[in-house]
C-alpha cells in the first residue's frame, strides 16, 4: 500500500476526505490505553468492612501556593 500512495499518479488522484478515510487502515490495531477484560460472572474481592479514607480540606497552606503551569 505503501508503494501505491507513493506513486504520483495516485498521490494527485487523493484528496484530503480520501487519507482520512485510509488513516483507519493503518490505525485500528492500535489501543493507546491498552486491553480489559471484564469478567461479569465474578466479584472483586473488596473489603466493605474497611473504613475510607477520604482527604481533608485544604489548609492555608496550599491556598498561599501559587499554582504552577
Amino acid at each position: 500500500m505503501q508503494e501505491v500512495l507513493a506513486d504520483p499518479k495516485w498521490a494527485d488522484k487523493l484528496t484530503d476526505a480520501d487519507r482520512r478515510a485510509l488513516s483507519p487502515l493503518f490505525w485500528t490495531h492500535v489501543n493507546p490505553y491498552g486491553r480489559f477484560e471484564l469478567d461479569m460472572n465474578s466479584r472483586l474481592d473488596l473489603d466493605l468492612t474497611a473504613p475510607a479514607t477520604v482527604p481533608g480540606p485544604r489548609g492555608a497552606r496550599w491556598e498561599a501556593t501559587p499554582a504552577k503551569a
